[in-house]
């Protein structure tokens, strides 16, 4: 890409004052901490912990299923409350903080070339607010009747009526540290969208940014957007259960007794809900996007194809994403010229989507590919992908949608799509990321190992899903009993499903032992051992220090994505670097 020279500003500082007064003591670097590195490992750490007790949920629940009436401990209402905890977990304190929270945090002023977040002092306060939700939520585990059971779409009018298990203080719970989620998202959030818009160095236009960091701009904005209907909603359910409000409450009968709620739409929570819930899938998805399309152009050394293209694509997905919620209301009774509508939103979202799935394939395309362990989880990401995203298409049809709602087709779709997906890119990341952050390497002999266990094991698993849900085997349900039109086999298919589950389960151990054994013995990494070419790795010290960029912050020349560029002394040229560094004759031209 043609180099353009950076514009001038005189009114820009460059310097470093007010950047040299490093925090002091343990409290104020690890604890209280204001530097946007710290804070996303804060982020980070707290996001595996409670996932890691989703991922036991989940063993728990498959346990349940594949070998029925052997575990004592886990009887229907316990079952409920797992799949309800797993999904909630997941999705949102997992998957949402440590894409954003994690690394928003820590890769958005590296790759634009700021010292720190807009509002340092914001985002150390959305950290802590953050954390207070997940304790709230891990809080419910331990009240008078557990954590609700509602399922994590936590619908009324069963998620706040007794016969639902954690219907009293489980639920609330729920509700209150959903909301107070929503305040932390909303403070990130503001503060990342602020720092990208008004905290870019010099030369870093928007159109230079890195895929990363579109894909997180546009998530936060479509959070920023979606969450309060989540939040709205889980207020006018906190009034239906304590004050006898019916926003969502219909006229309906107890144990043969008259309830005073009267009036209120269950349908109308469906709407809000998946107003929220739709996007919610591009807010994970799109981080991943980026990040997945950094790790494949570093490790293919070759530049991104169709950068603009990409980025466009990530606007439209994010824009699609706020018209398609219906999708998940077939079965609720609505109008079929709606369901017409929100069939044919669907099926254009896949439009832009498949495009970034071309783009990452003509990337890898005659390109140097580096098979590190990035790269694998990078291409096994693209396999998930694909895969979750052409069953999306069965499910986007309403006439196909109907007899497969709640079954576990649906299941094996939304874990490919939104669960797989995202984590095999996570695990990109942190393959990628891990040396900037600690100063080390992961073990690629074990990230490897870490690999073929997770992607071969996640087919074993959703793969016979599929067959479970074509045979109408329905989801949520403890026990399926004597059903007639589900054969004996099925019952084998689960215990196989199940032994692979727990497989893939111990093998993240793989990962932990890895992460934790590299942090004191890895292998030390030198600057920019990836020989990347965005600014993250540019710093002067690596990991990069407080204030991030010493005397000066860096100034931008190109884009992110000069690999193997015809003329350049190296296959790699950093986005501040000036031609005259980088082209091979002495004259600084060709």
């Amino acid at each position: 890409m043609k180099e353009i020279q950076p514009v001038a500003d005189d009114n820009h500082d460059d310097s470093c004052d007010g950047y040299n007064h490093q925090p002091s003591g343990f409290i104020a670097k690890y604890v209280w901490s204001l530097d946007h590195k710290v804070i996303a490992i804060q982020y980070s750490v707290t996001a595996i912990f409670v996932g890691l007790i989703a991922l036991v949920l989940s063993a728990l629940m498959r346990l349940q299923l594949g070998f029925p009436d052997h575990f004592s401990f886990i009887d229907p209402t316990s079952y409920l409350q797992y799949v309800t905890m797993h999904g909630i977990i997941m999705v949102i304190y997992l998957l949402t903080a440590l894409l954003l929270g994690g690394f928003g945090n820590y890769l958005i002023p590296l790759m634009i070339g700021a010292r720190d977040m807009v509002f340092p002092f914001l985002n150390m306060l959305s950290f802590w607010t953050y954390l207070v939700s997940v304790i709230v939520l891990i809080a419910s585990f331990f009240v008078t009747g557990g954590p609700t059971g509602a399922g994590w779409t936590l619908y009324p009018p069963q998620a706040i009526l007794q016969g639902t298990p954690g219907a009293d203080n489980g639920i609330l719970l729920m509700l209150l540290s959903l909301a107070i989620f929503i305040i932390a998202f909303t403070m990130g959030g503001l503060n990342y969208v602020t720092t990208i818009l008004q905290a870019r160095t010099r030369g870093m236009t928007l159109m230079r940014m890195p895929l990363t960091l579109w894909g997180i701009f546009i998530a936060t904005i479509l959070g920023l957007l979606a969450f309060p209907a989540l939040l709205v909603s889980a207020i006018m359910m906190l009034f239906d259960k304590l004050l006898g409000t019916s926003f969502f409450m219909p006229a309906i009968l107890s144990l043969g007794e008259s309830l005073d709620y009267t009036g209120g739409s269950p349908i109308l929570f469906q709407h809000l809900f998946w107003f929220f819930g739709h996007p919610e899938v591009y807010i994970v998805a799109l981080p991943a996007f980026g990040m997945v399309s950094d790790v494949i152009a570093t490790h293919a050394r070759k530049n991104i194809f169709g950068y603009r293209m990409m980025v466009w694509a990530i606007v439209a997905i994010g824009g699609l994403s706020f018209v398609v919620w219906a999708h998940h209301m077939y079965v609720s009774g609505m109008n079929p010229y709606f369901g017409f509508f929100f069939a044919t939103t669907t099926l254009i979202i896949a439009v832009p989507t498949a495009l970034k799935v071309y783009n990452w394939l003509l990337t890898l395309w005659r390109g140097n590919i580096h098979f590190t362990v990035p790269m694998f989880f990078a291409i096994g990401f693209i396999f998930t992908f694909t895969h979750g995203g052409l069953t999306g298409l069965f499910l986007g049809n309403v006439i196909v949608d109907l007899p497969l709602s709640d079954t576990f087709f649906v299941v094996a779709h939304f874990h490919m799509v939104m669960g797989v997906s995202p984590i095999m890119v996570l695990f990109a990341a942190i393959y990628h990321w891990f040396p900037l952050v600690t100063g080390r390497m992961l073990h690629t002999g074990l990230g490897k190992l870490h690999f073929w266990v997770t992607f071969l094991g996640t087919y074993a698993i959703y793969l016979p899903m599929h067959y479970l849900g074509f045979l109408g085997v329905p989801r949520r349900y403890f026990a399926l009993g004597d059903t007639n039109f589900i054969p004996d086999s099925t019952q084998t298919l689960n215990a196989g499903i199940t032994v692979a589950a727990l497989i893939v389960g111990v093998g993240q151990l793989i990962f932990i032992f890895n992460l934790i054994w590299s942090l004191r013995r890895g292998k030390k990494a030198v600057a920019n051992p990836w020989q990347a070419t965005s600014l993250e790795w540019q710093t002067p010290q690596c990991p990069p220090v407080h204030g991030n960029w010493g005397d000066k912050v860096p100034v931008v020349y190109r884009w992110a994505y000069d690999y193997s560029v015809p003329g350049h002394k190296t296959d790699f040229t950093p986005q501040n670097k000036p031609d005259s560094e980088c082209l091979l004759t002495d004259k600084g031209g060709l």
